[in-house]
């Protein structure tokens, strides 16, 4: 038995009045999840421990088993493993976003959708004037080095810095005042931590705080940004670290279950690309996947069943709706949904209801299971990550189904797994066979 989990980040939402006090799930036409729930099986999953933030991070490499207590060292490290950045035991990367400040505030935590080509441009400014500032120097030596992501997300790695720090992730902040968010030492936790490093948490704010305030000098005047904003476009004009930590230590997942040879992982996401990296997953890069409403739905779907032609497992991500739901559209949010549900789910099961049946030409091929779920609801009211469990289905040829005959918030509540939270949903979709 293959397996598939295709996973909708941010998918799920809240009841909204204008939909009748339906969640998006519930309104949005998804006739294939909706198929598949009933042919399956169903569930509600706690993808957020108890003390951690409802970040992707977390929410992603719970769905995989991982306990965080174990594992969790922040965005920054995992999107160090999905650029190829090695990461000393000394170094502490942390998450590096370009986002746009409009005054006194955050005005987006995405500069209206940074190319990745115009992140490229400003992130190698960075590293050639603000990595190399006399001031910077002077107090701490050559100690930072800006590395490139996708889009908007990008990599700062302090060397000798402390990840007891507490920061804001951008998204969580919109159009809130950005001063009283800047970075703040956790005391308490570099107190109880068993080995100092070289910079204090305190001296590690201070230092990433002055990087912010310069960024925005060095940044807005930028030709690239005065071009955007010629043309309308939001300025990509300061910088904003969050989510450090150092190099995290996971174990394979071909070390956890024997069934696993070998898996692969398809997004657009750095974050996720360095889960699947340090979860042993092979990496597939699909054209035009943009993590955005417009990705390659087609592309991503296709690769995933070249993947489950050699791979027994597959992890495909798609990252739209969670965009949606930060940006607070529910209209958009309700296209990223319908359109995982026809561009994706569909093609997909079309394929592989055969693979494994007596009498067709795909008698030849493992049957494939299939789980359909969210990392984390991203409610457009809210236009953040929530940490309420989210729903999910499993569905496979073996699997007896139970009575839900929909895939939604409420429908799931009702399913034979119930509520399944740490490992749980892995252990149980690895057991189908």
């Amino acid at each position: 038995m293959k397996h598939l989990i295709i996973l909708g980040d941010g998918m799920a939402d809240w009841p909204i009045d204008s939909l009748g006090h339906k969640t998006l799930l519930q309104h949005a036409h998804t006739p294939y999840m909706d198929m598949l729930a009933k042919l399956g099986r169903t569930g509600m999953l706690k993808t957020v421990q108890d003390g951690f933030h409802p970040g992707s991070e977390v929410a992603n490499s719970s769905i995989l088993g991982y306990d965080q207590n174990q594992v969790y060292e922040g965005r920054g490290p995992l999107e160090a493993a999905s650029i190829g950045v090695e990461l000393a035991p000394d170094d502490m990367a942390i998450r590096c976003n370009i986002i746009c400040i409009d005054g006194d505030c955050i005005k987006n935590h995405s500069c209206g959708r940074l190319e990745t080509e115009e992140g490229d441009v400003l992130i190698k400014h960075l590293q050639t004037t603000l990595a190399n500032d006399p001031e910077i120097v002077a107090r701490y030596g050559h100690i930072i080095h800006f590395y490139t992501g996708v889009q908007y997300r990008h990599l700062l790695v302090i060397k000798g810095g402390s990840k007891h720090l507490l920061c804001t992730p951008p998204h969580d902040v919109p159009l809130k005042p950005w001063r009283p968010l800047l970075v703040k030492p956790d005391l308490a936790a570099e107190a109880a931590a068993e080995s100092p490093s070289a910079l204090s948490a305190t001296e590690t704010a201070d230092l990433i705080n002055l990087l912010i305030a310069k960024s925005q000098e060095i940044l807005s005047s930028h030709p690239l940004n005065l071009q955007r904003v010629a043309e309308g476009k939001d300025p990509a004009n300061s910088i904003w670290p969050w989510a450090g930590g150092y190099r995290p230590h996971m174990k394979p997942l071909t070390a956890i279950f024997p069934q696993i040879h070998s898996g692969a992982v398809i997004t657009a996401v750095d974050l996720i690309r360095g889960i699947g990296s340090l979860a042993g997953l092979r990496v597939i890069d699909v054209p035009g996947a943009t993590g955005l409403y417009d990705t390659n739905y087609e592309g991503k779907a296709q690769a995933a069943l070249e993947a489950l032609r050699t791979d027994d497992f597959v992890y495909l991500h798609i990252e739209a709706s969670d965009e949606a739901g930060h940006d607070g559209d529910l209209e958009l949010k309700l296209q990223t949904i319908e359109n995982l549900d026809s561009r994706v789910i569909a093609p997909i099961y079309e394929e592989v209801k055969e693979w494994g049946k007596p009498g067709t030409d795909k008698a030849g091929l493992e049957p494939v299971a299939i789980a359909v779920l969210p990392d984390h609801p991203t409610p457009v009211a809210h236009r953040t990550h929530t940490a309420e469990p989210v729903p999910f289905l499993i569905s496979a040829p073996s699997l007896e189904p139970d009575t839900v005959v929909a895939f939604d918030e409420e429908a799931c509540q009702k399913g034979a797994y119930g509520l399944l939270e740490k490992d749980g949903f892995i252990r149980a979709f690895m057991a189908v066979q």
